[in-house]
Parts: structure tokens; sequence; C-alpha cells
């Protein structure tokens, strides 16, 4: 039996003092632990707000951290690899990078994702871009970090909705 595509889960960040211990809100998702709360797909503004008049005349850039869980109760996921998938054009463009944490267990104490101050800030250590990126190998109950930076250029065209689909996919052992 191999991994199934719900057997992936995406989850929200948290700054809290352990991972999987405390829920989380798209704007509070700026790093430090997994939350509890799953990201709901296909759903606007899901990590992300809308685009403000302002934001959109002036140019912003936000960032938004969030992980991908081995929810598996027995499987490693190998060679697990993200993946931006499509991204509507126009308005705000997503590139992403991965946190340069380690792979760690749900519910870990240490820190699993650098923390930002705001939205507004960069975290340390990530590189972003649009191309596929390998997390490795992530056994049941693992997370990684993925932080995504909008881009808003000033006097962007409003579109609605605007919106980008990222995967994580990998292999089992037969």
């Amino acid at each position: 039996m191999a991994i199934a595509p719900t057997d992936i889960v995406y989850r929200l960040s948290v700054v809290a003092a352990a991972g999987d211990t405390t829920g989380g809100t798209p704007a509070t998702s700026l790093g430090d632990q997994v939350s509890t709360t799953v990201i709901t797909p296909a759903t606007l503004n899901n990590l992300f707000d809308d685009v403000s008049g302002a934001e959109a005349a002036a140019g912003d850039v936000e960032y938004r951290c969030f992980f991908v869980l081995n929810n598996h109760a027995s499987l490693t996921l190998i060679a697990a690899t993200a993946k931006l998938t499509s991204q509507t054009a126009g308005g705000g463009t997503i590139d992403f990078g991965l946190d340069p944490a380690a792979v760690s267990a749900k519910g870990s104490a240490s820190t699993q994702a650098a923390t930002i101050a705001n939205e507004s800030s960069a975290p340390a250590g990530v590189s972003f871009n649009t191309t596929d990126q390998l997390i490795g190998d992530m056994a049941p109950g693992q997370v990684k970090a993925i932080w995504l930076r909008r881009t808003v250029t000033a006097g962007a065209a409003a579109v609605n909705p605007d919106g980008v689909i990222m995967t994580v996919d990998g292999d089992t052992l037969p």
C-alpha cells in the first residue's frame, strides 16, 4: 500500500511551545511550529488575505509559512518534493522556499521553522524560487516548513480570484 495524496496534509504555522499543540490562522502563519489547523485546499484566503487597493497601488511583498505533514501511519515518504504546480496570471506572484530547519516530528518542542515578526519580514536562510525543491525523506508523523512569498508589483491589476497550487509528492518502498 502506497502513501495516498490524502496522507500528505498541509497545516498552518503558529508561535507555540511545541508543534501540533495550538491552532493557527492564515494571518499569524509566520513560522516557528506546526499548528493543528489544516489548510483547506481550493478555498480563497486560505493562506494570504486579499490584496488591498493601497497594496496594489504601492506594491507589496508578504510571507507565510506552512507545513507539510506525512500523516501516513507507517510509511516513509521518500524523496518528498515541493512543487508549484500552477499560478493565476496577473495579480500577485508566488515563489517558495524550504525552511533551513530539518524535517522533524510534528510534536517536537524544538524550533521547526524560522519565525518572522510580521508578514513583511523575510525569513532568514530561505532561498525563494519557482522550481521544484527536494525536501528529502519524511517518516510517518514528520513535518517540514515551507515559506511562500507573494509579490504584488506597484500598479498591479486586481485579479479575482488570484491563486496558486502547491503540492508535495514522493515515493514509498514497495
